[in-house]
């Protein structure tokens, strides 16, 4: 085959980029192809910044002659000479692996100079990241290889054009596993490939599943299975038989998936349908015992802790999002919170400079659009359902409105409505928060406070059985 043949054929195949954003890496090969200069670089991104995603880690510490294979091709179809694996410090079993099968490859002449005796040169080289979350962007990842801070920059130029790449030369970028995926493509041709999968989204996919299921681990499925036949046929369902709430896919910076969609094709444009991403492939499964507010505050916490500053949208933008969600999840929400949250959160979304800042505030969108009662309850009721937000969700009984009926003391399960000869009182120590209580009383005397609130009253409505 000519280079003009694997980049018709890798393009044929419909390959899209695995790091996330989906983009045909034929196209991307063929753009690099046409750029100007002698010297063109392949770049292997394995820094893969997604907590607990494991994907392109497993295959440079279990099989990293795949991806050289893979970035061997890509060079051979660009001409280039030179090839840069970008990996974080944090994998050195990986980065030891990588050496080695380096070395191996030049050994048996795979590597180096005149391969094969094709007259191609290239040489293959690993620059250790700083474990940096932006530096899964690409020119974040050519500024730190460059030996520089990991800062994004706007675009054109792209990195695969001349004074856009690693030191200015033109640079075709892909991520661990889209490498892995071509040895096949040409091996077995790209019918072979486009049978798997989706139309628009061919091939397989590694997930990384975790959370709330039974089985935990990478799995490798066909693009465009349901994410009901990756959770409860692959993942064997909610642990403790728990009803399922929600699942979030793309990493930190991905969206939370309710259950009305466990029917979805898993593929790059249905996930992004529904406001959720790809991403590298983290798929984070939730239950009943999860509070969806919570949720979103703790992944916007590590957005905005690895944002690198460099543009305002997101680094004030994430920062006054994240305080807004500590403000409601400590009981101090209130009526308009949810609404300026949703518009910063969109003003964050388009003015940020990086796929970073355009993604972060996904977790806080999605869980409004799907999980407002919950924000609701939060902010008007002081409750979360969850009892994962602490300060909210203590319940009394407001004596001067109580009309004395007894339906609280019905209505719970757990005996923490007492009854003396005058008033009815909730005993804290009995009390699981279920809300039966606050449900049953028909003139709204059991309340829902904060626990800072009752002790700067100093009422005596929360007494305990060993004190009272």
């Amino acid at each position: 085959m000519t280079p003009e043949d694997v980049i018709e054929e890798v393009k044929k195949s419909n390959l899209r980029g695995r790091g996330g954003a989906g983009f045909p890496a034929g196209i991307k090969w063929a753009h690099c192809k046409k750029a100007t200069g002698k010297i063109k670089l392949v770049i292997a991104n394995g820094d893969e910044g997604d907590p607990g995603a494991f994907m392109d880690r497993s295959i440079m510490e279990g099989d990293p002659h795949s991806l050289l294979e893979g970035m061997l091709i890509c060079a051979y179809a660009l001409n280039a000479n030179y090839g840069f694996i970008y990996v974080r410090h944090e994998y050195p079993l990986a980065i030891r692996t990588l050496k080695t099968a380096i070395k191996q490859a030049e050994e048996i002449g795979i590597l180096g100079e005149n391969i094969l005796s094709t007259g191609l040169n290239f040489k293959v080289r690993i620059r250790e990241g700083a474990g940096a979350f932006v530096c899964g962007e690409s020119t974040s990842l050519v500024a730190s290889l460059e030996g520089a801070r990991g800062f994004p920059r706007p675009r054109p130029p792209r990195l695969s054009e001349a004074g856009g790449g690693v030191w200015g030369y033109p640079s075709n970028l892909n991520n661990v596993e889209t490498y892995v995926c071509v040895p096949p493509i040409i091996e077995k041709g790209a019918d072979w490939f486009l049978s798997i999968g989706t139309q628009d989204s061919s091939g397989t996919k590694v997930f990384s599943l975790a959370g709330k299921v039974r089985n935990t681990g990478l799995v490798e499925v066909p693009m465009g299975i349901t994410l009901r036949e990756i959770i409860f046929d692959i993942g064997g369902g909610i642990i403790n038989n728990k009803k399922f709430k929600a699942v979030q896919t793309g990493g930190p910076s991905g969206g939370c998936i309710p259950e009305q969609y466990l029917d979805l094709h898993v593929d790059f444009d249905s996930l992004r349908k529904v406001g959720s991403i790809m991403g590298s492939g983290g798929m984070v499964v939730m239950d009943e015992d999860n509070c969806m507010v919570d949720v979103a505050k703790y992944f916007l916490s590590f957005c905005l802790s690895e944002s690198c500053g460099k543009c305002p949208p997101c680094r004030i933008g994430t920062y006054q999002m994240l305080q807004l969600l500590e403000k409601i999840t400590s009981g101090d929400g209130e009526e308009g919170d949810i609404e300026k949250l949703e518009r910063l959160a969109k003003l964050v979304k388009t003015g940020s400079l990086c796929g970073l800042g355009q993604s972060a505030p996904n977790p806080v969108l999605t869980t409004i659009k799907y999980f407002r009662d919950e924000y609701e309850e939060h902010v008007h009721d002081k409750y979360c359902r969850a009892k994962v937000c602490s300060g909210l969700g203590m319940f009394t009984i407001e004596q001067s409105e109580c009309i004395l009926c007894g339906l609280c003391k019905q209505a719970c399960a757990f005996d923490a409505v007492k009854e003396t000869r005058r008033s009815f009182f909730i005993d804290q120590d009995y009390c699981t928060k279920c809300k039966a209580c606050y449900l049953a009383c028909p003139v709204d005397a059991v309340k829902i406070k904060k626990k800072e609130h009752l002790k700067i009253e100093g009422e005596s409505k929360i007494p305990s059985e060993k004190n009272r």
